[in-house]
């Protein structure tokens, strides 16, 4: 519920904006405040854990996720959205490292292909199926229940974890050996680097005083906690997992994934509805391809790793990944619903492939007591990577609208008889539809050209933005060849 949380109120943005009376641009914040709060929390997640125990730590944030789930039905203004979406984001992303962490930590090593492959569903699906049940929900039943839709789910969750965490005292000590320092560096550095990939697009990257402060911030707080880490006798990450082989190129490879993973979801829909007008529900309908074969796939992934080299199913699964965007290069204006069908289920093959091998391989061998600072780095990195290939994705789409835009120009000249005569029979189309003035029907048949030109650009733009996610994964393809072969030593030996 905590990943597809995010995907869900994102299809239904435009909705909310409307019923708390908010700006399309100050709207934005609804989204970026969880975003932000959520990108913080999980690499604390691990040591908050140790404090005040796994059972304790994970049912008060789950329980916690639900009231806020609904309060933010029930909030009143954009203010209250905000502050309710900050404090959701503390409580949800606890949901996603926990979950991971103990998947590696209580499972029996033999059961943990298994565990992983269902937390595989929630991250690769939840953001595919997100868009269409936010869709259905908001066209159907109101805004209001994308939050009350997590409420029946979540209370099954917080039974079930009552009933089989094992109790443990909580350990309040800890608070004061905590690695405050590493705490504030990180969550100022991580805020700040956050809110520049979610608003640098609509400011105008340095252009803006705010953006620049901001990345000035961003970069010298974790340029600290870099420092911090690496020096602190406890630190809150241990960071020296980055320099093992497969932990390493793992975190590579699974940054690319997050980038590919949250790009695509986001650039999809943008193409749905400004090019070819589809609403909310539409769209989910043709992102379900995404998600729906993933469903069938990844339980059966645990069982193809047993036979297969788990870096051969990787790599396959990013080559998918890879060809899927690259079959969506040579768009046209009805490139719609039924062109999109076989690049998403070719997509839809891929992730399911590629994430639960990705985990097993790059964890496989962690130490128990390191658990926490392999989840939450792993989870965190993922997010990171999916908050800058969106901002990339927004900035790239921007810029190669406006190249094709010139390039397209300069063939519509009105040196060229084919323009002028295209132009004489949008002024009669005009005139013969009621526009009684020639001077006015001219002027709209010049705009209408114009319109034609930057929808053309647009399409040509996003055909771009596929060729450069295709071009990121198979960057990750290359990652995943430098794994080694993992030892059959996990963290589920390591009790």
């Amino acid at each position: 519920m905590a990943v597809l949380n995010i995907q869900i109120v994102n299809a239904s943005l435009a909705d909310v904006q409307g019923a708390i009376g908010a700006g399309i641009d100050d709207g934005g914040w609804i989204s970026t405040s969880y975003l932000i709060a959520e990108i913080v929390v999980i690499p604390l997640s691990g040591w908050l854990a140790q404090v005040f125990s796994i059972r304790i730590y994970l049912l008060t944030n789950a329980v916690l996720f639900l009231i806020l789930s609904a309060a933010c039905a029930l909030a009143q203004d954009l203010p209250q959205m905000i502050a309710l979406r900050a404090v959701q984001g503390f409580t949800g992303g606890v949901l996603i490292p926990m979950a991971f962490t103990l998947i590696i930590t209580l499972l029996p090593k033999a059961k943990q292909p298994v565990g992983l492959a269902l937390f595989a569903i929630s991250a690769t699906f939840a953001p595919a199926i997100g868009p269409t049940i936010g869709g259905y929900l908001t066209e159907n039943w109101g805004w209001q229940y994308i939050f009350y839709v997590n409420i029946v789910p979540g209370a099954v969750m917080v039974a079930m974890l009552y009933f089989s965490l094992d109790a443990k005292p909580m350990k309040l000590s800890l608070l004061r050996q905590g690695d405050w320092p590493g705490i504030i560096t990180m969550a100022i550095g991580l805020s700040a680097l956050q809110t520049v990939l979610e608003e640098g697009n609509k400011d105008d990257w340095f252009g803006s005083p705010f953006i620049v402060r901001l990345t000035v911030i961003a970069v010298i707080a974790l340029g600290l906690f870099l420092v911090i880490e690496f020096t602190t006798e406890k630190p809150l990450l241990n960071l020296r997992l980055l320099f093992r082989r497969n932990f390493g190129f793992g975190i590579l490879a699974n940054v690319l994934l997050g980038t590919a993973l949250y790009g695509s979801v986001y650039i999809l829909p943008v193409y749905l509805s400004r090019i070819q007008g589809y609403n909310a529900e539409q769209i989910g309908m043709v992102l379900a391809w995404t998600g729906l074969p993933q469903l069938v796939l990844i339980p059966l992934v645990p069982r193809l790793m047993q036979k297969v080299d788990a870096r051969i199913v990787i790599g396959v699964g990013f080559a998918l990944f890879a060809a899927s965007n690259f079959m969506n290069i040579f768009m046209t204006n009805d490139y719609a619903t039924d062109q999109l069908f076989w690049p998403n289920v070719v997509r839809a093959v891929g992730q399911a492939l590629v994430m639960a091998p990705l985990s097993a391989v790059a964890t496989a061998g962690i130490e128990h007591e390191h658990a926490g600072s392999a989840s939450g780095l792993f989870n965190m990195m993922r997010n990171l990577g999916g908050a800058v290939g969106i901002a990339v994705l927004q900035t790239f789409l921007t810029k190669r609208e406006q190249y094709h835009s010139n390039v397209l120009m300069q063939s519509v000249s009105l040196l060229e008889q084919a323009t002028l005569n295209r132009l004489d029979q949008l002024t009669q189309y005009f005139v013969n539809h009621g526009v009684i003035d020639r001077v006015d029907a001219a002027h709209r048949a010049y705009v209408a050209i114009g319109h034609t030109v930057q929808k053309q650009a647009f399409i040509l733009a996003f055909s771009d933005t596929f060729y450069l996610l295709g071009v990121a994964l198979i960057v990750a393809l290359i990652a995943t060849a430098l794994l080694k072969k993992p030892d059959h030593v996990s963290a589920g030996e390591a009790h």
